[in-house]
């Protein structure tokens, strides 16, 4: 199975801790946020992977070369000449994610126990265009949703800002947790060219097609794009050990 994993960002949030490496490499407890989503969805069975590189992306390469890209099959998508966002990094990669089977898409900087058959088993029932992980905790920015999951809009609590997708009812405001199942012939339907952020293009086709979310309830998801996340992490890891 393929997945990407995104690691082209600049990891401003975690300066200092990206003035020399690149945040995919910014280590907690002892392992990379890297290796810990390279072995995550490695080990729910995804050995085909896509990796974007772009700051200190000569890092990225070298690291994986050095531990054999533990254990899977990879492609480096190289945005060094300029960061394509999510939405336009994963056009980039489509070469390489095209297929019969939807593709996983985990963000390098979270860290979740989610049960990701679990996760695959509920997308392919549905059988949307693509599926989120969402959950219900506080953010400023939340993806609407209406009695049955499917997406209808955006919303930004703190300005008021509001997008609407089609005539769609707002049941759920939930937050997304960067994680996420795409099915290749989201391609066909992409007209944004360049940089764009993947949410913008799934409002656009949740008037039309089926955008699901998953709500997920596991035990552990955290944030880890900031220095004081990543403290927290390790005291979480540290006693779980």
């Amino acid at each position: 199975m393929k997945a990407m994993i995104f690691a082209a960002g600049l990891g401003t949030r975690l300066y200092p801790l990206t003035s020399d490496r690149p945040k995919a490499l910014v280590e907690v407890a002892g392992r990379t946020l890297l290796q810990r989503a390279i072995e995550r969805v490695r080990d729910a069975g995804y050995n085909d992977l896509v990796i974007n590189i772009h700051h200190f992306g000569d890092q990225i390469i070298s690291y994986l070369e050095a531990n054999d890209n533990f254990g899977t099959a990879i492609t480096i998508s190289d945005e060094r000449e300029g960061l394509l966002d999510t939405g336009g990094g994963i056009l980039k990669a489509a070469e390489w994610l095209n297929g019969e089977e939807p593709f996983l898409v985990y963000n390098v900087d979270v860290l979740s126990n989610i049960d990701l058959s679990l996760f695959r088993k509920y997308h392919l029932e549905r059988g949307g265009v693509a599926t989120l992980v969402v959950r219900d905790r506080s953010t400023a920015r939340y993806l609407a949703f209406d009695e049955s999951m499917q997406l209808s809009g955006w919303k930004n609590i703190q300005t008021g800002q509001e997008i609407l997708s089609g005539n769609k009812p707002i049941c759920n405001l939930l937050a997304f947790s960067g994680i996420q199942l795409i099915e290749p012939r989201i391609f066909k339907l992409i007209t944004e060219t360049g940089s764009f952020p993947i949410i913008q293009l799934y409002l656009r086709l949740a008037a039309n097609h089926p955008i699901y979310g998953y709500n997920d309830q596991s035990s552990l998801w955290m944030d880890l794009g900031k220095p004081d996340q990543i403290t927290e992490a390790e005291k979480y890891l540290n006693v779980v050990k």
